[in-house]
């Protein structure tokens, strides 16, 4: 069913913003009035992205010129590159697909070792809704409670692909810093994992700052289940502000190097894209929507009731952030490399 039009002042100006000077064109009110807009959701449901994606629909409508119906589609796999992929060399390029894509989507074909179907500098960056961090935890019997643990006790934990940031980095922490995870790729999401935790199949995950304060994380952690061993990120999160930092641990400049360009994307924690070649009008109408939509205090209050946030930024500051990925030096990018190959 066709959402409810809003006749704000906001729209009003969007629409005559983008509406075309040549005689008889379809402006881009009338285009989306007429079309479904899909988006496509690099992960499967009931992640984190998932999340994001579901509250932020219903908003992205109501702030694109036509109100389109936004149709939800998700695209699991290869830690994000199949939906990644899809959009850039198969998605309509007429404005009617976008996907939210995951961050390492912007590092992965550097460092990959096979040629990927996917190059982060050929679509077109709408923005991200957060700036996103990691921790890693464990389960309430496991013998890591604490950082200091981590550097003397086993432990076991499971990741979903091989790529995803939940196995690439436990796998840098015991390659730079001594560790000892046993980490099992292959669980299709971070449900999965949470079921196999509880089960005793793994003892623990790394794990988004926003997933753990929401569905069963944030339960298991009110009730004392969940130890919460380190931050995985750039910088501290308020949320869990008392957990100590990893990177405070690294103190090889080489090892550091790695680790920055590894938790860099991170500030673009949710990023969303276009694919290439979409008409300029509809392109700029998708980013002042995203950006009108994601400072809406109704979507801002609607993931708060999942207690995570919204720290928008725009499309050109996901773009600074790609720039500065692709000028990384050669040797760190080799040890990047080193993480993503099965040993």
């Amino acid at each position: 069913m066709k959402l409810k039009k809003f006749a704000t002042a906001a729209t009003i100006a969007l629409s005559t913003a983008f509406l075309s000077t040549s005689a008889g064109a379809q402006t881009v009110e009338e285009f989306y009035s007429d079309n479904n807009l899909t988006l496509m959701v690099s992960a499967a449901p009931g992640g984190g992205a998932d999340l994001y994606a579901r509250a932020f629909a219903p908003f992205l409508s109501k702030h694109l010129p036509g109100n389109p119906n936004v149709v939800i589609a998700n695209v699991p796999g290869a830690g994000g590159l199949t939906a990644a992929a899809q959009l850039q060399n198969s998605a309509p390029r007429d404005g009617t697909a976008i996907a939210a894509l995951q961050r390492n989507n912007l590092y992965l074909p550097l460092v990959s070792a096979e040629k990927l179907a996917f190059d982060p500098r050929e679509v077109n960056w709408i923005g991200s809704l957060n700036k996103e961090s990691y921790v890693l935890i464990t389960w309430e019997n496991a013998p890591v409670k604490t950082l200091d643990d981590l550097f003397s006790q086993p432990l076991t934990i499971g990741s979903t692909s091989f790529n995803n940031e939940n196995r690439t980095f436990p796998a840098m922490i015991n390659e730079y810093l001594g560790s000892k995870m046993d980490i099992i790729p292959g669980y299709k999401g971070n449900d999965e994992i949470a079921l196999a935790m509880e089960r005793g199949e793994v003892q623990g995950r790394a794990v988004t700052t926003t997933s753990l304060l929401g569905g069963n994380d944030a339960s298991w952690l009110a009730e004392g289940k969940l130890n919460v061993i380190a931050q995985l990120a750039m910088r501290p999160s308020p949320a869990v502000k008392d957990v100590p930092m990893i990177l405070d641990k690294v103190t090889d400049p080489k090892a550091r190097s790695v680790f920055e360009f590894m938790f860099l994307p991170l500030d673009a924690g949710r990023p969303f894209a276009a694919p290439p070649e979409v008409p300029e009008d509809r392109l700029a109408a998708l980013r002042a929507a995203f950006e009108a939509a994601a400072e809406d205090p109704g979507f801002i209050a609607e993931v708060a009731k999942q207690n995570a946030t919204v720290e928008m930024i725009a499309g050109d500051e996901v773009h600074k952030i790609l720039d500065e990925l692709y000028a990384t030096s050669p040797d760190v990018l080799d040890q990047v490399k080193g993480l993503l190959v099965s040993k």
